[in-house]
């Protein structure tokens, strides 16, 4: 790892004179999707071409159409955990049902038996409070003290060491499905809020672009001589927080992990020499790949594991990422502005138009759309 992956750090692209606001648009609440698409990968595409903003519309299931031979497709292969958590406050069991559960959502390791996390109703759970989280018949299964009091509900959680930490989360956690959402997790969100590839634990969302793909169309696509490699990086606060300013220069994200193989990293940096073509599956990849070839004098990715906290937008000169297929992103959010800084704001929002009057499905189990 080198010296900067080891000290994680910001990399800013873009965005002066920009506000948050300039990334706006109008979005009717029906256009949510709340459930995925019935059969895996029956999604719309809008598909955009990045050099003339000219759109298309299309269908998930012709996308190695817009392949060639020699492309390298990039995935992440992160798993999201069961991160969403009910408690109850042990100093007020006895008036637990007037004060009702506390949810607790873990965003991120924070050292030995430690969680960073969100807490709501935040102002009820102070530093010292106990929680204690318990199974369908209230046989508790963790325990934690609240070791530390952040802004906006953020905590950090001292958990009781258990025998198996993320054995008890499959069973009693829920899939930490984002507010948009506006229904419980389902036992079918286990396996679709999650990508065929998983593998990586450690997501608190999931990649979305990715859950669009099957076992089928990846033995397509590498039929068709594409390439594949896989990073990880595990989606946390940094991809999903709101952002709390006006101008775009003054965005700072939290920070997520990754890793990148030295097989993934080989892979990505011989594509860029031979001149072929890197396809990143969602802005978690952009993100992971950009980050690196940013900490990278020549602009190659070394293989090893850190942190980013990179936050891409217009204005950002990107070194390694040449196509992407991304879900459509909510209005004056971060990754809608990494998309604007790969295709053009004008262009980005304009295609969003066209998204809403075409009625495509927005958001984790929304549509999809590809530019190239």
């Amino acid at each position: 790892m080198s010296g900067d992956e080891a000290r994680g750090g910001a990399v800013v692209g873009g965005g002066a004179g920009l506000r948050v606001a300039d990334f706006d648009f109008e979005l009717p609440e029906d256009l949510i999707a709340q459930q995925p698409p019935e059969v895996r990968g029956a999604s719309r595409m809008l598909v955009m071409d990045r050099a003339t903003g000219e759109l298309s519309d299309d269908e998930f299931a012709s996308l190695p159409k817009f392949f060639r031979a020699g492309d390298l497709l990039v995935l992440n292969d992160t798993r999201v955990i069961p991160a969403r958590l009910y408690a109850r406050r042990t100093t007020v069991r006895e008036k637990q049902q007037a004060t009702g559960q506390i949810e607790v959502l873990l965003t991120e390791p924070a050292g030995k038996n430690a969680w960073r996390a969100l807490v709501r109703p935040g102002k009820k759970v102070g530093v010292g409070e106990r929680l204690e989280f318990g199974s369908a018949d209230e046989t508790v299964e963790l325990e934690a003290e609240v070791l530390e009091r952040g802004e906006f509900g953020e905590r950090v959680l001292g958990f009781k060491p258990v025998e198996d930490f993320f054995g008890v989360l499959e069973r009693i956690g829920h899939m930490p499905l984002p507010p948009y959402i506006r229904r419980e997790d389902a036992g079918e969100d286990r396996e679709r809020y999650q990508t065929v590839f998983a593998e990586e634990r450690g997501s608190v969302a999931a990649p979305t672009a990715g859950l669009h793909f099957t076992a089928e169309m990846i033995g397509k696509l590498e039929a068709m001589d594409v390439e594949t490699a896989r990073v990880t990086l595990h989606v946390g606060l940094g991809t999903f927080a709101p952002l709390r300013v006006t101008q775009v220069d003054q965005v700072k994200l939290h920070k997520e992990r990754y890793a990148i193989s030295a097989e993934s990293a080989r892979a990505v940096n011989r594509a860029r020499r031979e001149g072929r073509r890197i396809v990143a599956v969602g802005t978690t990849v952009v993100r992971t790949l950009e980050s690196a070839a940013e900490r990278s004098a020549g602009g190659e990715i070394e293989a090893g594991a850190g942190t980013t906290e990179i936050f891409i937008a217009p204005g950002f000169a990107f070194k390694t990422v040449g196509a992407m297929l991304t879900n459509f992103h909510l209005p004056q959010s971060s990754l809608l502005m990494l998309v604007s800084a790969f295709a053009g704001r004008e262009r980005v929002l304009a295609a969003y138009r066209h998204a809403v009057e075409s009625r495509y499905r927005f958001f984790s189990y929304g549509d999809c759309m590809f530019i190239g």
